[in-house]
């Protein structure tokens, strides 16, 4: 039952950091688009990377802090699945690499994807690292 309740509020808690995320994103729009010749601004998806390499940090630390600190395996789900999960999207992301190449944006596509996984490897190990 404990698992159940940290999953849930952990779940707000990172739902509401990714709506947070999108927001200011959304209102930043020189940031969330890339300007072309010709003054076309291209889609460019920030904040689905920035939420993606938070999640991937998130679970990373709680995996390393959950043992180090004697938590039981609740609160690395609660952490893990409820936050992280609630702030991650395999979705947008699938959505914005599909975009990208309908708009014929091949390098832009494959440096989506590329820079995702490689930050979010790289976000998972500096969470376990600093929970060492």
């Amino acid at each position: 039952m404990i698992t159940a309740a940290l999953v849930g509020v952990f779940g707000v808690a990172g739902a509401l950091l990714r709506f947070a995320v999108d927001s200011w994103f959304a209102h930043h729009s020189s940031i969330r688009s890339v300007r072309r010749a010709g003054h076309v601004a291209l889609h460019w998806p920030w904040a689905t990377l920035v939420v993606n390499v938070m999640g991937c940090f998130i679970i990373g630390l709680a995996h390393g802090l959950t043992g180090r600190l004697g938590l039981g395996a609740e609160w690395q789900a609660g952490l893990a699945t409820g936050l992280a999960g609630g702030l991650t999207t395999f979705s947008s992301w699938t959505t914005a690499t599909i975009r990208l190449l309908s708009e014929a944006r091949f390098g832009a596509a494959a440096l989506n994807v590329s820079v995702n996984l490689g930050l979010g490897f790289a976000a998972a190990a500096a969470g376990i690292a600093l929970a060492a």
